[in-house]
């Protein structure tokens, strides 16, 4: 009866709008009242924002928002951009292509899916809707390209799911490289697709002399620079992730002074960062106290249970799960997913004997297709407001990147080699 009643609660609570934290923390509130009374209740609230938030691997995740603040602030999307499509000039749907690079380069520094998505459209879209480019293709490729950030590290969704699931943030973060790889060649090889069966979605592609590509990099170095910082120094073991979030914030400093911006773009980038870790730490709290409760009636367990003897074989409890995340992704942002899943589907998983890693990238991926799949993919809401195009047509424009990406995971499911052999090379 508790476990019904809690999960009645959140759900109404998440129904009528309410925050996600506040909904998660009241639902967990109101369950371990009644499994526990109030002495339990008391307890757990009194000791769980402290003992939730005091984690040295979470000072990644300000670090990294910070830095992505700053990335913005220093233009160098721009760079990234113009390098990109300078390289890709003759290349069917080049503009498309570079914008598919850039959302990866972005990504890299980033960790912000929506950052990325609001990016692309300043940077990307106006240019390939004034070469003649389709408004769908050009929406499409900007809204799949954006959700690259959540994959390729920094990805502050791969960092709340290391320290939810207590695995290594380091091996979290470097198990998205080859996947992001994966991904964005997949949107490039959609791209062609596209343009090959239907031409007028893209204009002729435009020539760039060697002289003119290699001066596109003269700016493009400082990407190179940042990327070595953060992901380069996790995967040697030169440093920690929590220091090298500290360095590439610096390091995205510098970019920014380089523009000489008012200082109002520094305290916008500061205040930004306080509130977003803000919210990422509540939801942490509230997970946490939901959590708890769900312990405590040993509902994990029990689904464990029944799914271990319902005699549905192994691979059908993971399309169930894949789909489940492609659903809830539709609905909800990536960091409330994943908090809301990962305390079921994570023991559930692994007790199937599945690479808790592994697991992790490919439900990432999965809550990636959901950013940009009806009714509330989240990143073709943000090209629709920053482009003034309708909604159905970005939706649109996504569909065919939706039905490539499913390919891609099921690459990934076929191949897990894929996710686990670069971390498993780490020092």
């Amino acid at each position: 009866m508790a476990v019904t009643i809690g999960l009645m609660t959140l759900i109404v609570l998440l129904v009528v709008g309410l925050p996600v934290a506040l909904a998660l923390a009241v639902s967990g509130a109101v369950g371990l009242y009644m499994v526990g009374g109030a002495g339990i209740l008391i307890g757990i609230i009194g000791t769980t924002p402290l003992s939730s938030i005091q984690s040295y691997e979470l000072a990644t995740v300000p670090m990294f928002i910070l830095m992505a603040n700053f990335i913005i602030a220093s233009g160098v999307s721009d760079d990234m951009f113009n390098a990109a499509k300078t390289w890709m000039g003759r290349t069917p749907g080049g503009l498309a292509h570079a914008t598919a690079i850039t959302g990866a380069l972005f990504g890299a520094i980033s960790g912000s899916s929506t950052a990325a998505a609001a990016t692309l459209s300043s940077t990307s879209i106006p240019g390939m809707l004034k070469q003649g480019y389709s408004p769908k293709l050009a929406t499409g490729v900007a809204a799949i390209s954006g959700t690259l950030a959540m994959l390729i590290p920094p990805s502050v969704a791969m960092i709340l799911y290391a320290l939810l699931a207590d695995l290594s943030v380091g091996k979290m973060l470097i198990a998205g490289v080859i996947p992001g790889l994966l991904v964005t060649a997949t949107i490039m090889i959609t791209v062609l697709i596209l343009v090959w069966l239907n031409p007028e979605h893209a204009p002729r592609a435009e020539r760039y002399s060697l002289k003119e590509k290699i001066l596109s990099l003269r700016n493009a170095w400082t990407f190179i620079a940042l990327f070595m910082m953060v992901t380069v120094t996790i995967y040697t073991g030169i440093a920690t992730p929590t220091e090298a979030s500290a360095f590439g914030a610096f390091g995205a400093f510098l970019l920014a002074l380089r523009k000489r911006p008012p200082a109002k773009v520094y305290w916008d980038a500061l205040v930004n960062t306080a509130m977003t870790s803000c919210m990422i730490a509540f939801i942490i709290v509230g997970a946490l106290i939901f959590g708890y409760f769900l312990t405590m009636t040993q509902t994990t367990q029990s689904l464990i249970t029944s799914l271990s003897t319902s005699g549905i074989p192994n691979w059908g409890i993971l399309l169930m799960v894949l789909l489940l995340y492609l659903v809830l992704g539709c609905f909800m942002d990536m960091v409330a997913m994943l908090i809301l899943t990962i305390p079921v589907v994570y023991p559930l998983m692994t007790s199937l004997g599945y690479d808790p890693i592994w697991l992790a990238v490919v439900t990432i991926v999965m809550g990636e297709i959901g950013m940009v799949t009806p009714p509330l993919g989240l990143n073709v809401f943000v090209i629709s407001k920053y482009t003034n195009m309708p909604v159905a047509e970005v939706f649109k424009g996504s569909f065919p990147h939706v039905i490539a990406h499913l390919v891609a995971v099921a690459l990934l499911v076929i191949f897990p080699e894929l996710v686990t052999w670069l971390p498993n090379t780490m020092k």
